[in-house]
């Protein structure tokens, strides 16, 4: 490879991987979909603190950013809560299939967030993807509540995504998380407290469940955030942003390996992810190619 370093890109691929298999531990962990964010969010706001103290970086952040951070962190527990509920309700394939809408959700809302033109080619092919996810939505009816909530699901993720965008230029993206990840715990166990479910019942789990949420919570977040930020000081966007369009590639490979079953869908439904995918890499190589003749 020309300008990247090798072991960074080996680095993101491992990280891509990770996010990949975070659906199939979502899959095999067997309580609510808001329990398991809410132990998610707790163990990696925990471990991100641990590694603020050992980096001995300052927790200290303006109020309005702080006011901020909370609102994000709201939006990301509701994402990861539809996007575990999407995978309890239908499967990991559709919800990963559905979740490859985020680029062309992201061409439509970044120009309202950083003020520039909606591009053609953006929408020409955001109309292909839907195209692709009506095709899988004929063959698959039966998962739409799985769809509906996976969509759900990624548009909140979009509009994370781009608010954090903006926070990450002048804040720590570790010290982001944290209280993103801190401010998702604090509202989800408000809505417990009202709803009655924080109780002693909710700290009894299976040692299985303890096992993979401890594995999601510092693997697939805590460590797979830190390490992505680090890969992306030494890859160009364009490699880290078309490496992580194969994240819905990795999951459905996975799913069908390790879970099989309800896993193994139509030949119509890889199809129309082939579509999704394609036409996801091909928006990343022309904005790439747009790029280099603008520099």
């Amino acid at each position: 490879m020309q300008n990247d370093n090798l072991k960074s890109y080996l680095n993101l691929h491992l990280i891509v991987f990770i996010w990949g298999f975070t659906a199939i531990l979502g899959a095999l962990i067997t309580i609510t979909a808001d329990a398991l964010v809410w132990y998610r969010m707790f163990f990696a706001a925990v471990f991100i603190a641990l590694f603020l103290v050992f980096k001995k970086k300052s927790f200290r952040i303006p109020l309005k950013s702080f006011l901020k951070l909370i609102f994000v962190g709201l939006l990301i527990a509701l994402h990861w809560i539809f996007f575990f509920k999407a995978i309890h309700v239908s499967n990991v394939s559709i919800t990963l299939s559905v979740f490859s809408l985020g680029a062309f959700f992201a061409s439509i809302l970044e120009p309202l967030f950083y003020g520039r033109k909606v591009l053609w080619y953006e929408v020409f092919f955001g109309l292909i993807i839907i195209a692709g996810l009506a095709l899988i939505m004929k063959v698959e009816i039966n998962y739409l509540d799985g769809m509906l909530y996976a969509l759900a699901s990624i548009i909140l993720g979009v509009l994370f995504t781009l608010m954090n965008g903006k926070l990450i230029a002048d804040h720590d993206p570790s010290v982001i998380s944290f209280y993103e990840f801190l401010a998702g715990v604090i509202f989800i166990t408000i809505y417990f407290l009202f709803q009655g479910k924080f109780t002693l019942d909710f700290f009894v789990l299976t040692a299985n469940n303890w096992i993979l949420i401890l594995i999601l919570a510092t693997v697939c977040t805590a460590y797979a955030f830190t390490a992505s930020v680090k890969v992306m000081q030494k890859l160009t966007p364009y490699t880290v942003m078309l490496t992580t369009n194969l994240e819905p590639v990795y999951g459905i490979i996975l799913a069908y390996f390790i879970l099989g079953g309800k896993e193994k869908m139509s030949f119509e439904f890889y199809i129309g992810a082939l579509i999704i995918v394609i036409t996801v890499i091909l928006n990343g190589a022309i904005k790439h190619y747009q790029k280099g003749n603008t520099e």
